[in-house]
């Protein structure tokens, strides 16, 4: 039975080879201070989306009036 997981076609092995190797280069202490300054990437990706939709709604109400 072949599983793959839906992260770019990965199957469990791969995950845990990876993983593996991340906990060897960075050591433990280091993961959670890599994660936290992954999630604060992500949410100011996230944010300046938010402000550039919501730039086009504004444009987009302006040109109607």
């Amino acid at each position: 039975m072949n599983t793959t997981l839906l992260f770019l076609g990965l199957g469990m092995q791969e995950i845990l080879l990876i993983a593996l190797v991340v906990l060897l280069f960075f050591g433990g202490k280091k993961i959670p201070e890599l994660m936290k300054g992954l999630g604060k990437g992500v949410k100011s990706f996230k944010d300046g989306m938010n402000e550039i939709e919501g730039e086009v709604k504004n444009d987009k109400k302006e040109d109607k009036q």
